[in-house]
């Protein structure tokens, strides 16, 4: 039998195909020519040689070459806050107010009323000051610019105190220390890994001390002897010492979410309450807005991170601005957030309405696959809620010969993407992440995986 790899045709000579031709009235030449040559390439690796159809192969290559590579995907692992997911999902008033700024011109530096320079920082500050009763509010680009400008602002050249239980790793190699150093403010441990007291902090202070930093334990939990200093001493101790207190809580939780069982988060609230010089958090965590950094607490504080230079560097832009502003108008109703910010929606729906959504994504499941119902734990993520107890009914699914992972490999790669877990040896869908309207487009997914 003769080799079909040795009959395959020239670059030039697909280019005259009448399909082709088609392609190139409405894409660029250049892509095209690439798609026909990665065609080719792919044909004479092949063993069983070219393609049923040229054109139709170029025709896929060309739309992987100009496919988005950042592009929605449906999330059915359970964890709300998937860091490697984008965190929050928006809420459609900020996905509006994003869409109406980005679309053309704004306001974003200009005083409407004078018809002066304005600044980009009011935009969030009234509601951030508005939803935490804080005196001022500044809002930048991340939670790690939020930490490093407050730090540089209150702190740079001299010493910050910390409790050595505090020194922790976010994720992506985010550690608190390596911020602390970037900042230009030195590091001072106090106390032990698993114990610090007030008095550990008490004996630390010295003309050489700047500011005293508490820093949330946001992605685990000690448990067993230990003891922590109570922030409203601290923020006592550091009056009487003139110090600025510091207080980062990571997630950024202005909803009480205590009736659904999720307790142990600091709320912003419950920081400034305890008479904190600035606390610190997220955007895009158990606030569900964009990512963010804020910024809020006693306005003299506040102004010199405002005044500082790196205020600038770390600035959010105008896509962020209207995004969060519209997410913390919905805290103005607190019961309003709770049905409307997504994240808030996700982590309290009740078990039996899991258990209803469970039935009709495992109704859209292909029926070679077995779907079974099985009870399960979703995740809050995003370091936060660490040892949350989530109750949540999964559809269990059997793979069959090509295995949980290669199933999951062809959900991955497939269009939408579908992202699942794998468990006891079956893949698992949990309903919890995955919008209502979606479970149609993760039937038809599964079914598409299974296909030769």
């Amino acid at each position: 039998m003769s080799d079909r790899r040795r009959e395959l045709p020239s670059v030039d000579r697909l280019l005259l195909e009448p399909e082709i031709v088609e392609l190139l009235r409405t894409a660029p030449r250049i892509a095209v020519v690439d798609a026909v040559r990665e065609s080719l390439a792919a044909a004479r690796t092949r063993r069983a040689g070219p393609p049923e159809s040229w054109a139709a192969d170029v025709r896929d290559r060309l739309s992987e070459r100009t496919r988005p590579s950042l592009r929605p995907v449906l999330n059915a692992t359970g964890v709300v806050l998937h860091t490697n997911l984008g965190r929050a999902p928006l809420a459609p008033a900020a996905l509006a107010a994003m869409a109406a700024v980005a679309a053309g011109y704004s306001n974003l530096e200009l005083d409407l009323d004078t018809g002066t320079r304005g600044s980009r920082g009011d935009h969030c500050r009234a509601p951030l000051r508005a939803v935490t009763g804080a005196e001022d509010a500044l809002a930048v680009n991340n939670a790690a610019g939020a930490l490093l400008l407050a730090l540089g602002a209150l702190a740079a050249g001299r010493d910050v105190v910390i409790s050595r239980g505090e020194l922790i790793e976010i994720g992506g190699s985010f550690r608190i220390p390596d911020i602390l150093a970037r900042s230009g403010a030195r590091l001072r441990e106090v106390g032990t890994t698993n114990r610090t007291h007030l008095d550990d902090y008490s004996k630390a202070l010295d003309p050489n001390v700047a500011a005293v930093l508490t820093v949330h334990r946001s992605n685990f939990e000690q448990r067993g002897f230990v003891a922590t200093a109570e922030g409203g001493a601290l923020a006592a101790l550091c009056r009487e010492a003139a110090l600025p207190y510091l207080i980062d809580v990571g997630s950024g939780l202005l909803a009480d979410l205590s009736p659904w069982g999720l307790r142990d988060e600091p709320r912003v609230v419950e920081a400034l309450a305890t008479g904190a010089d600035l606390v610190l958090f997220s955007g895009d965590k158990l606030l569900g807005g964009p990512q963010a950094g804020c910024i809020v607490g006693r306005r003299a504080a506040v102004a010199r991170c405002r005044e500082h230079p790196v205020a600038r560097a770390v600035r959010a832009d105008k896509m962020t601005l209207a995004a969060l502003e519209a997410t913390l108008a919905l805290y103005l109703e607190p019961e309003q957030a709770v049905r409307t910010v997504p994240v808030l929606r996700m982590l309290t729906l009740e078990p039996e309405e899991l258990e209803r959504r469970a039935v009709r994504l495992a109704a859209a499941c292909p029926r070679s696959l077995d779907p079974k119902l099985e009870q399960g734990r979703s995740a809050v993520g995003g370091g936060s809620f660490p040892g949350a107890d989530l109750p949540t009914t999964l559809v269990s699914l059997d793979a069959g010969a090509l295995g949980p992972d290669g199933l999951a490999l062809r959900l991955r790669l497939g269009e939408p993407p579908v992202v699942p877990r794998i468990g006891g040896g079956r893949l698992l869908l949990d309903p919890r992440t995955l919008p209502e309207n979606s479970f149609p487009a993760v039937g038809a997914a599964l079914a598409e995986a299974l296909r030769e």
